[in-house]
């Protein structure tokens, strides 16, 4: 299914952390300094940031925590939701993550040889027909001590955070990532083809039967092993504001899993059992 992968910008993974663990160094990637260069092009952070190692945020770093799960994130003050979402659904494919994520094992820190240390991981991504491996450091941005970005909900995991790192040197710097589209990353940690549907345009709301249709083609998509995400349009008054369901306008979502709810409507008020989301 996956094909070999091409070192971006000609930076060697396995080379780097032999060369820093020799020279006994943590790494700092020149393609993508710890500078304002590789936060944004136009819209600075709200705060003065500082580029940390996590080991300078966390007494217990690890790059995955009980292991990847699609509820570990957090989206950061860059309005990347769909990245978030498209992360959601990668850590409900270990086929998918463990590709972007190689060799996670060896990646992860190790408490008994902290020697084996280098400061660098490396992910990858598909990118114009081919896969490619992206190096970075373990530098971080961060505001008050704080990571700014893509985060996960336990302070000691790291995977997302640098996970996003590395698409953000892709895209040149972190700002890139403002306002993309799921469908696109879930194309860049897959290779595969993506197929957008809008229900407003071709007012699914007013037609039962494109309805049930579109359900049993979400179905069988998730049973073969499909990636499914969604997002509410939104006007721009409109970002942030929650719906009564408790879904946001504005933000993309992950589809964890499609299933039938039945709502019962019986002879009393009682009997009456409605589905939450």
């Amino acid at each position: 299914m996956f094909s070999s992968a091409v070192p971006y910008k000609n930076q060697h993974y396995s080379e780097i952390k032999k060369d820093c663990i020799d020279n006994k160094t943590l790494f700092e990637d020149p393609e993508f300094p710890a500078t304002n260069a590789s936060l944004y092009f136009r819209k600075p952070p709200p705060g003065r940031v500082e580029w940390k190692r996590p080991r300078e945020i966390s007494d217990d770093p690890h790059l995955f925590v009980e292991g990847i799960s699609s509820h570990d994130l957090n989206q950061g003050v860059v309005g990347n939701c769909w990245f978030v979402a498209a992360c959601s659904c990668l850590a409900l494919k270990p086929n998918l993550w463990k590709k972007v994520i190689p060799h996670h094992k060896d990646q992860e820190w190790d408490p008994k040889h902290p020697e084996n240390y280098a400061g660098i991981f490396h992910f990858q991504f598909w990118v114009f027909g081919e896969w490619v491996d992206v190096v970075v450091d373990d530098r971080l941005p961060t505001i008050n001590g704080e990571l700014i970005y893509c985060h996960s909900k336990d302070n000691n995991e790291f995977w997302s955070a640098l996970l996003e790192k590395a698409y953000a040197k892709l895209a040149g710097c972190y700002e890139s990532l403002e306002g993309g589209n799921t469908g696109d990353a879930v194309v860049d940690f897959s290779g595969a083809v993506s197929e957008t549907i809008s229900l407003e345009t071709e007012a699914y709301y007013k037609d039962q039967e494109k309805q049930d249709h579109l359900f049993e083609d979400l179905l069988k998509v998730y049973d073969r092993g499909g990636i499914i995400s969604c997002s509410i349009k939104a006007q721009p008054h409109e970002i942030e504001a929650k719906m009564a369901n408790g879904l946001v306008k504005g933000h993309a979502y992950s589809v964890t899993a499609v299933k039938r709810c039945v709502w019962v409507m019986g002879c009393w008020p009682t009997s009456r059992t409605k589905p939450s989301l």
